[in-house]
């Protein structure tokens, strides 16, 4: 699905969740979205809040948490705690199943795409539920981290 097909249809899926619930439809609400679903990877508050501002679009700190939360109800952000303090976020639909990389020292991580990680006889295990979307996280070093380790070493 292109981009411009894929933002029409969660703005679809938004709009109805916002009116099922009762919740305004604000003009911002749908410009964090558009915003969000525009970009690619993943993101932090802080990040999303400063890169809106930066393409001229103001919106307040408050709007931005309370969307993200809606949008998270809604299923149209997924949340990620890697390890560190700080909640990272990604768009949940359109992304391909991928792996995250997450190095347990420098706190950097890598998405890894993959193919499909069920196999066809562990798919009709799962007959009562269709997998639409997964993430994996693997721990470990970065190959920087690896290499300063090993450079430490060589000085003893």
């Amino acid at each position: 699905m292109d981009n411009t097909k894929l933002r029409e249809q969660v703005k679809s899926e938004f709009l109805e969740y916002l009116t099922t619930r009762k919740h305004r439809k604000t003009p911002e609400r749908f410009a964090i979205l558009d915003f969000i679903y525009s970009s690619k990877g993943h993101f932090d508050m802080d990040s999303l809040y400063n890169s809106m501002n930066q393409s001229n679009f103001r919106v307040s700190r408050a709007t931005l948490y309370n969307t993200i939360e809606l949008l998270l109800d809604c299923g149209l952000v997924v949340k990620h705690q890697f390890g560190a303090n700080v909640s990272q976020y990604e768009k949940a639909h359109g992304n391909e199943n991928h792996d995250h990389l997450i190095c347990i020292r420098c706190g950097e991580v890598k998405e890894y795409k993959n193919s499909n990680l069920f196999t066809a006889s562990q798919q009709k295990k799962l007959k009562r539920f269709q997998v639409s979307y997964y993430s994996m996280y693997i721990y470990g070093l970065c190959y920087k981290c690896q290499k300063a380790d090993k450079k430490l070493n060589d000085k003893k």
